[in-house]
């Protein structure tokens, strides 16, 4: 299925992915994580409440679930549950690629796209969770540590396209998540969004909403050689 709002106002000259949810199946991961970090505390999570969050900095999405406990949430406290989350996430995780997506990105490459990696995961977790084979496609990455602010606000995304050296309007993003998708259309980038973690009613601000990454094929055309 493919919902098409906007066509494409021009063509792309550099492609930028969300990581979770996009590149990598890691979502299921980061709920058990944070459901499991904050169960001591009587703080109850669903997946809605951590997926619609999805790209957003890690204190602050900790913030927002912790918020209706209606407790005060030390600086002890924000580190010894993202130290639990951090290690129950390396208990459980196990790498997943969504299918086609090892084709996909060589293929883009070889069309000539530049790509960007703008992932709100720290650079840590990213190099944990990214294989050398896939990091090493991207001309930019961009993880949630090297932006003051985070998804939804533009700043990731407006700092790959700097890194790209492009007019933000020249770049197309991929996401799967609301704050994601809010952060590349403040940046006035052109964005499709995959349904691999919400239904399209939740990815209503995206341009185009498709529900597999294998259609985005059909969408960049090859670029023609200067």
């Amino acid at each position: 299925m493919t919902i098409q709002r906007h066509a494409i106002p021009r063509k792309p000259r550099a492609i930028l992915f969300d990581m979770d949810g996009v590149i990598v199946d890691s979502m299921p991961y980061h709920f058990i994580s944070w459901y499991e970090a904050l169960r001591p505390y009587d703080v109850s999570v669903k997946c809605f409440d951590v997926y619609q969050r999805e790209g957003e900095q890690w204190d602050k999405a900790l913030r927002a679930l912790w918020r209706p406990s209606r407790r005060p949430l030390t600086r002890a406290l924000i580190q010894d549950i993202f130290k639990a989350k951090d290690t129950i996430f390396r208990k459980y995780f196990k790498r997943t690629i969504f299918h086609a997506v090892e084709e996909i990105l060589p293929r883009l490459r070889r069309q000539g796209y530049p790509l960007a990696l703008v992932t709100g995961t720290t650079h840590k977790e990213m190099l944990r969770i990214l294989p050398p084979s896939l990091r090493n496609l991207f001309s930019v990455i961009v993880t949630g540590d090297m932006v003051k602010r985070g998804k939804p606000f533009p700043d990731p995304y407006l700092k790959a396209a700097k890194q790209l050296q492009l007019n933000p309007c020249d770049c197309i993003v991929v996401e799967n998540a609301p704050y994601g998708i809010r952060a590349a259309k403040a940046a006035g980038m052109f964005c499709i969004a995959l349904t691999t973690s919400l239904p399209s009613e939740y990815l209503s601000q995206a341009d185009i909403i498709i529900d597999d990454i294998k259609e985005i094929t059909h969408i960049f055309p090859a670029k023609k050689k200067q």
